[in-house]
């Protein structure tokens, strides 16, 4: 079902209903990660019509309110108090969340989420919102039949500050069901109205290995060679992405999942030509010498290869290397 329109952000200060002394309903919404795309999803929820309690779960033994600043996509910048939850009130905080968003890095999805389960109702319902593909299947086992749905969106995103968000790009929101039982539809509903262009699709699987095959060709190249997008257009990285997209689809089929080899290979190209002057999020994690989400990218591809017995020699090597230049940082 096509989302609605976002609605327009207001110029005034901005205070959900979870600060004004609103007592918690059990449609409270809590987002786990406070980067660029958890304030960005902060603060299209807060601009709903319909209110909803919001906060975040923070790492501090208390919980404070925090300004939260975001620049619009016109520039103009609004300020929102945001309820972050201290590690002392996880028991009472947490009890009457009905949606947890996970934002966090691929690879912390696992620890983060272990951490605050113990504090959930067992009828919140889980929302892995992240780069790459795998922590879906690591948290299967020990949600304890909670909910679980899986989405990717490309907003883009800038953290400014640490508390400061700007919008820089409009794009699609893909989300989905993963594990039963289903999102309540009244949920479902805010956030398809909150986030701009956000679609909700009962089979998720498919397009979140699609954005994948986007991925294990632009992510890993621009980090190794240092180098915009668009640099990726030149005939000497054809083949490697050729490679690296017709090896995923063989994996997907082993999974039982069908994809257009040359559709996916036309859309790589348009992503290039589209974001020719952007550096990758790989590309900017080896630039400032953090870790990857390489594991949740090329390494899941080559993780489900090798349940399948597959060799996928040019996703190993992609992954090969990116592991290299993060064992050869300087700090």
């Amino acid at each position: 079902m096509p989302s609605k329109s976002s609605q327009q952000l207001s110029t005034e200060l901005l205070t959900p209903k979870l600060l004004s002394g609103h007592s918690l309903s059990a449609e409270q919404i809590t987002i786990l990660g406070a980067g660029a795309i958890g304030q960005l999803i902060y603060h299209q929820l807060a601009n709903a019509k319909q209110q909803t309690p919001l906060s975040f779960i923070g790492r501090k033994v208390h919980s404070e309110v925090i300004p939260l600043r975001f620049t619009r996509l016109d520039g103009q910048e609004l300020t929102s108090n945001a309820k972050v939850i201290g590690r002392a009130d996880y028991a009472k905080e947490l009890a009457s969340t009905r949606l947890l968003i996970v934002c966090v890095k691929a690879y912390q999805v696992q620890s983060a989420l272990k951490a605050v389960l113990p504090y959930l109702p067992c009828h919140t319902h889980i929302l892995l919102l992240h780069n790459g593909m795998g922590p879906h299947l690591e948290v299967q086992p020990y949600i304890a039949g909670r909910g679980l749905s899986l989405g990717t969106t490309s907003q883009g995103a800038l953290r400014l500050d640490k508390y400061h968000v700007k919008q820089t790009g409009t794009g699609l929101t893909q989300l989905g069901p993963f594990n039963a039982p289903q999102l309540d539809g009244r949920v479902k509903e805010l956030l398809l109205n909150s986030i701009g262009q956000s679609t909700w699709y009962t089979d998720i699987l498919p397009l979140l290995w699609q954005k994948l095959a986007i991925n294990v060709a632009i992510n890993p190249l621009t980090a190794i060679h240092n180098c915009p997008n668009g640099e990726l257009a030149k005939p000497q990285y054809r083949n490697t992405v050729n490679d690296a997209v017709s090896e995923l689809v063989t994996v997907a089929a082993a999974d039982g999942l069908k994809l257009d080899k040359a559709l996916l290979i036309e859309r790589v190209y348009q992503v290039i030509e589209l974001t020719a002057q952007n550096f990758s999020s790989m590309h900017q994690d080896v630039f400032h010498q953090r870790q990857t989400e390489i594991n949740a990218i090329n390494g899941f591809v080559l993780k489900r290869a090798m349940a399948h017995h597959i060799p996928v020699p040019v996703n190993q090597s992609l992954a090969q290397q990116i592991t290299q230049l993060e064992a050869n940082y300087t700090r």
